[in-house]
């Protein structure tokens, strides 16, 4: 699937999509375009291979334990 892209020399093309996370890494693309909009690198939440996603906020699961009542 091709994915329309801004570079940061403000020109725009299309990438193929298994493409798109190694050049975001690289610092190449500035803008890509989701089906809800253009998504701006380093402002918007992206996802990244690299970085698992990791939650902060208070543990709520019970490991071990069958919460049944």
């Amino acid at each position: 699937m091709l994915v329309q892209v801004n570079w940061t020399n403000n020109r725009y093309d299309y990438v193929n999509d298994y493409m798109l996370d190694s050049l975001i890494e690289a610092g190449v693309v500035a803008r890509f375009l989701r089906s809800t909009g253009w998504v701006t690198v380093g402002v918007d939440p992206i996802r990244s291979a690299n970085h698992p996603r990791m939650y902060n906020g208070p543990e709520r699961r019970m490991f071990g334990e069958c919460n049944t009542q």
